[in-house]
């Protein structure tokens, strides 16, 4: 009886914790949806303030160069930001039957992608597979792309460990680029990953960092799979941490590129 009323405590404790990043202006609004994964609390926070078509999606909690860009954007422009919100970390880490697991939240969206990147101890219950696709159905939900008709996120990277550079032939994630496009006036760490080929022709007349993903690309359960699985446009603003500026500025390039090809409503 004591775990019952500790986990009901836990459940509705958890549905109101305050937002870690507070609304940047009072006109601003939030709403919320709370998921849980065995014992770990993910809330989603939509920050809102005079929608208008724009909606991006931070799935990461500790890449908050992103959200602040984002937030800049909406104070001036309008529109809405989804934020994971889990503890201030990268991946998930929970528990289950006294077992450990962990997973990028950027690995949860299709079947193969939890199974192939799920890290556990020992085995993988079908349980816990489960709970972490629902999550990911949760926050593609709670996002809408049927409302959007695109994906629009938002990512952070450390300096030198990734970049442009990364999808080149002979490195790391060549396999996962069609076509790569390098300013290299720009930052390494500074880019667009986008699924539309459309996308990258006009990106790449900004003269600026853009990777095309490949159609072979690999079943890795992250949001751009998904996406291209069903056909529903992606792109992702991936900046250094602490680069706001230059956040905001591929922000602005990123919607009016979706602007041009009809997926966001000139004004």
């Amino acid at each position: 009886m004591f775990k019952i009323i500790f986990s009901l405590f836990l459940f509705f404790s958890a549905l109101f914790v305050k937002a870690q990043h507070p609304p940047v202006f009072a006109a601003m609004t939030t709403d919320s949806v709370f998921v849980k994964v065995a014992d770990l609390n993910i809330n989603l926070i939509k920050y809102s303030y005079k929608p208008n078509g724009i909606r991006f999606l931070v799935v990461h909690d500790n890449e908050d160069t992103g959200v602040k860009a984002g937030f800049d954007y909406i104070r001036w422009s309008g529109g809405e930001l989804i934020d994971c919100q889990y503890g201030g970390v990268r991946d998930y880490n929970f528990t289950y039957m006294d077992d450990r697991y962990r997973i990028d939240p950027n690995a949860i969206y299709t079947e193969v992608g939890v199974n192939t990147r799920l890290k556990k101890d020992a085995y993988s219950s079908n349980e816990v597979e489960k709970a972490i696709l629902n999550a990911g159905k949760q926050i593609v939900d709670f996002y809408d792309p049927k409302s959007t008709g695109y994906f629009l996120t938002l990512h952070n990277n450390a300096d030198g460990g990734f970049g442009i550079s990364s999808y080149l032939p002979g490195y790391d994630l060549s396999s996962t680029a069609d076509s790569v496009y390098i300013n290299f006036q720009m930052d390494n760490d500074d880019l667009l990953y986008v699924t539309e080929p459309k996308l990258f022709s006009t990106l790449k007349k900004a003269n600026v960092n853009v990777i095309l993903q490949s159609k072979f690309v690999s079943n890795d359960g992250s949001l751009s799979v998904y996406a291209m699985q069903n056909h529903i446009p992606y792109i992702n603003v991936e900046v250094q941490h602490g680069h706001q500026d230059e956040n905001l500025r591929l922000i602005e390039l990123a919607i009016a590129a979706l602007k041009e090809h009809g997926w966001v409503k000139k004004e």
